[in-house]
Parts: C-alpha cells; sequence; structure tokens
C-alpha cells in the first residue's frame, strides 16, 4: 500500500484503514499481533507518532488491544466491528452519493437496482 500524503485524509486515518482491511482480507485475525508502530512508520516512512495515532485509533474503536511490553493484538470482535463500522459509514456513503447523481441522471431506483445487481453478478465472476 502507498499512503497518499497529499489526499484529504489523515495518514493516521490511513494506516487505520489499511489494517482494517488486512483484517477483512484475514491476513490478520484474532489475537494476531498487528505492526507496531516503528515498524509501520519504517514501511511507509512516516513518523512513528502518526503510526501510533493510527494504531490507537482502532484501540478505542475495540478492533486492536494491548498486551502491555508485547504490542497490539487484533480482537475477538475486530472483523465484525470493522464490517458494521464499513457499512454503515463507507458504504452507506458511497450510496448516497450514487443516489444523488441518479437523482440528476433521472436514474430510478429498479433501474439502479438492476445496476448493481449485474455488477455483483460480474464480480462474482471474477473471484
Amino acid at each position: 500500500m502507498i499512503l497518499n500524503a497529499d489526499g484529504s485524509k489523515p495518514i493516521y486515518i490511513q494506516i487505520s484503514e489499511w489494517i482494517e482491511t488486512e483484517i477483512l482480507n484475514g491476513n490478520l485475525t484474532k489475537d494476531d499481533k498487528v505492526y507496531s508502530q516503528y515498524k509501520l512508520a519504517e514501511l511507509f516512512t512516516i513518523n512513528p507518532a502518526t503510526a501510533a495515532k493510527g494504531l490507537n485509533l482502532l484501540a478505542d474503536e475495540g478492533i486492536l488491544y494491548t498486551k502491555r511490553g508485547l504490542g497490539k493484538f487484533v480482537t475477538e470482535n475486530a472483523l465484525t466491528i470493522i464490517m458494521n463500522k464499513r457499512k454503515n459509514q463507507t458504504l452507506k456513503g458511497l450510496l448516497q452519493e450514487v443516489a444523488l447523481e441518479a437523482e440528476r441522471l433521472h436514474v430510478t431506483e429498479n433501474e439502479l437496482v438492476k445496476m448493481l445487481g449485474q455488477i455483483m453478478k460480474e464480480r462474482k465472476g471474477d473471484l
């Protein structure tokens, strides 16, 4: 992953989202140790304090927990927390943008549902 330093999203958020994606993809599972702030800083050429901020954000959300002196680990409920968060924030936001654009283009709800169904069918064929 390459961080976007010029983007509108702070780097620590990008770090936390990268770790979330690793959990969603099954690369990190319950009780797995995640990279330390220093390893993340080295991987992404960022300040360790920025990496720590991303890790702490995930800990605050209940996605990671700390073992004193050992580092941060994935919680038992991490996957569920991330899925709910992304459904309720990310996906909902994207759908709101799609709905707004559909209104501008006079696309009906039925047309949208049909388009989404086709896209999902195509994605399943790609997997």
